[in-house]
């Protein structure tokens, strides 16, 4: 019981700490908005989407894009947490270091969760046409992508020292997962060495996987059960990588 209450008090600390950050949630609701009306109006004229709205392809990209960012860069608040001394604190607690792993990845993908919420509201607002079914199936993908998003940042915030470090690492991270996910254009007409690189991207199934549910029609190149099932053994992969990881250096 002792370590579910710990787990429990590690999830609703980020969280609160996620909220009471206004200019993270403001930026949350902006950067969306913008990518959605400056690309799907400026780029849906020229990009052919298999005959669907531009807007409504960028959508499932944008929401994992902010999944990701999210995920990744709240890993930073092990770094505070180290800077300031509230990490020897946790540590001497009675909870095992993979409960505070545990907790800390809980409520980093829970912020990110809802920062993907907001975007799908914000889809519709701006035109998107989504059905309950969708946003239903959209939900429970978006969990399990930003499980294994949430850990990556954990693993860089566990190996660096210092703030600056880690986002140099992060932004050498994000960038190549976000445009070499297929989130901005299709992969049916990209020549095949450049495919791989798409292939080996973890979020290239995230993003397929949203893409499938949330747009009526949609024929993808990849099966869901497929996309499913690479997250899935994604996020086992780089859990148990965490965990060691957050352990040993803590």
């Amino acid at each position: 019981m002792s370590e579910l209450r710990g787990i429990n008090a590690l999830w609703r600390r980020e969280l609160k700490r996620f909220i009471r950050d206004r200019s993270r949630l403001i930026s949350s609701v902006i950067t969306p908005v913008l990518w959605l009306v400056i690309f799907g109006g400026g780029l849906g004229t020229t990009l052919s989407t298999a005959g669907f709205n531009y807007t409504q392809f960028l959508l499932p990209g944008i929401i994992a894009q902010t999944l990701l960012f999210t995920s990744i860069f709240l890993g930073i608040s092990v770094i505070w947490d180290r800077q300031f001394g509230f990490m020897k604190e946790i540590l001497v607690a009675p909870i095992g270091r993979i409960s505070i792993f545990a907790g800390k990845m809980f409520g980093v993908a829970t912020a990110a969760i809802i920062q993907g919420i907001i975007v799908i509201v914000l889809g519709t607002i701006i035109g998107v046409p989504l059905t309950f079914i969708a946003v239903g199936l959209a939900i429970p993908l978006m969990i399990i992508i930003t499980i294994g998003l949430t850990c990556i940042g954990l693993i860089i915030a566990s190996l660096m020292n210092s703030l600056e470090s880690f986002g140099t690492i992060v932004t050498f991270v994000n960038l190549p997962m976000f445009f070499l996910s297929g989130a901005l254009f299709p992969l049916t007409n990209l020549p095949t060495w450049i495919k791989w690189a798409f292939y080996i991207n973890p979020l290239t199934y995230g993003v397929d996987a949203l893409r499938t549910v949330m747009i009526s029609g949609w024929h993808s190149f990849i099966p869901l059960y497929y996309d499913i099932l690479i997250i899935c053994i994604f996020d086992v992969a780089v859990v148990i990588i965490g965990t060691y990881l957050f352990s040993k250096r803590q």
